[in-house]
């Protein structure tokens, strides 16, 4: 029985699809809509990319700058959308001057118009990820209301739903909130990326002060973002108190290291110890600060490597700032000559060499001083001043040290080595061994 049921439902349920089948398709004015719909795809295929060339030509000859230049790049990547739109509505300018039907032509047509424009608008955000997303839910909205199911939709989507005490979640609530949020956090990123703009420009702020302004602001905004979300799906605000609790449990036991960073990257900021253009070393790592973030500090070396700092190594290590309150740091070079060399001719030429370095500041003076009488040689000390340690330091010393290398080898001053003297005392040979 429950065999000859189920093919009863099967039953049933074919002769509704085709019954639908014969009466909505299977109709002379349909199937010449559909016809012509694949006719204006195929012309559509094969002017699209003429319309696309066309358009970088003009691009090329025109040479279009910024936003202008992103919106031509997008419409020539519609090409074929733009003609088979142009090629729907044309058909149905036709076919309702004739009184024909063209239901099916409008629809087409008015969901073809509702992708090229919103995916034209899409382009005006830079974030690939936000643009795809802002237009997915915007094209999902304009093609249930073009076939005139959005209310339907809403109506099912706000039926799965479960409640939690007295707060009811459906999933139409959840994608309310989810696009929300999607919205006002573009448009806090937006505003964020501007002021910090205006901040950088700021002649009165420091690099330091224009970094937290910058990252305060973009906190700010996106608390605000978040709260107008919740606000905007009807959750109760003095329900995050619970979860404020939550959190402090979580950052307890979980993201300590992530609130240390951040709290240590505040206090960088603040108290203005370092700054992006600062050289700095920190244990092994000697560069020059790129960036100051919530978490890290980007430092990039002489050699290029980019190291990323944890904020809190840098609070409770020793750090040198090459430029923290002055940019001019000194080198000190040593040099040792032998004892046989005139010590008053070699500091001269050891002055001469380091004056010839363009980086070497005139002010303060360069220095050389005898500091001591060693095993193999007499030590000397070049001391020298530059402004720029980003530059590195091994580079300067190398063309100071040539410089000196060519000086001393003209002028006869002898640069040592280590080298040992043995000497042997004479002692009285033992009869026996004698003979």
């Amino acid at each position: 029985m429950n065999d000859l049921g189920e093919m009863l439902q099967v039953e049933r349920l074919r002769t509704i699809v085709q019954t639908w089948f014969q009466d909505q398709v299977l109709v002379v004015d349909n199937a010449v809509q559909v016809a012509v719909l694949v006719i204006a795809l195929v012309v559509a295929r094969f002017f699209g990319p003429r319309l696309r060339a066309y358009i970088e030509k003009q691009m090329e000859r025109r040479q279009p700058k910024g936003t202008t230049r992103a919106f031509f790049t997008r419409l020539s990547a519609l090409s074929v959308p733009i003609v088979l739109l142009v090629i729907a509505w044309l058909a149905v300018a036709i076919a309702a001057q004739a009184g024909w039907s063209n239901h099916i032509l409008r629809t087409v047509a008015s969901l073809t118009n509702a992708w090229v424009v919103i995916h034209l608008a899409s382009g005006l955000i830079r974030n690939e990820a936000w643009s795809k997303l802002i237009a997915g839910a915007a094209w999902t909205l304009a093609a249930l209301t073009t076939l005139g199911l959005f209310d339907a939709t809403v109506e099912f989507l706000d039926g799965l739903a479960i409640a939690f005490g007295g707060v009811r979640i459906s999933v139409l609530t959840v994608v309310k909130g989810v696009f929300a949020l999607a919205v006002l956090m573009w448009v806090a990123f937006s505003v964020s990326r501007v002021l910090e703009a205006r901040i950088r420009k700021a002649p009165n702020l420091t690099p330091s002060i224009q970094v937290l302004m910058g990252k305060l602001t973009k906190i700010v905004l996106i608390t605000i973002a978040l709260l107008i979300a919740l606000e905007s799906v009807g959750i109760d605000l003095t329900a995050l108190t619970v979860f404020g609790g939550m959190l402090g449990v979580g950052i307890g036991f979980g993201m300590q290291k992530i609130v240390s960073n951040f709290v240590s990257g505040l206090i960088l900021l603040m108290d203005k110890s370092i700054a992006p253009g600062d050289v700095i070393a920190v244990g092994e790592t000697y560069g020059w600060i790129v960036s100051l973030g919530a978490r890290y500090a980007s430092v990039r070396t002489r050699d290029g490597t980019e190291h990323l700092i944890p904020n809190e190594e840098i609070i409770t290590q020793r750090v040198e700032n090459w430029s923290h309150s002055d940019r001019a740091v000194r080198f000190k070079i040593p040099v040792g000559i032998s004892y046989g060399s005139d010590v008053r001719l070699a500091i001269k030429l050891c002055l001469e060499a380091a004056n010839e370095v363009g980086r070497v500041l005139k002010d303060p003076e360069t220095k050389c001083l005898l500091k001591g009488f060693g095993d193999s040689s007499v030590d000397l000390e070049i001391r020298i001043w530059v402004n720029d340690p980003e530059n590195g330091r091994s580079n300067i010393k190398s063309e100071v040290l040539l410089g000196v290398w060519d000086r001393f080898h003209e002028n006869n001053i002898e640069i040592p080595f280590p080298q040992r003297d043995l000497h042997v005392k004479s002692c009285d040979v033992p009869a026996f061994l004698a003979n």
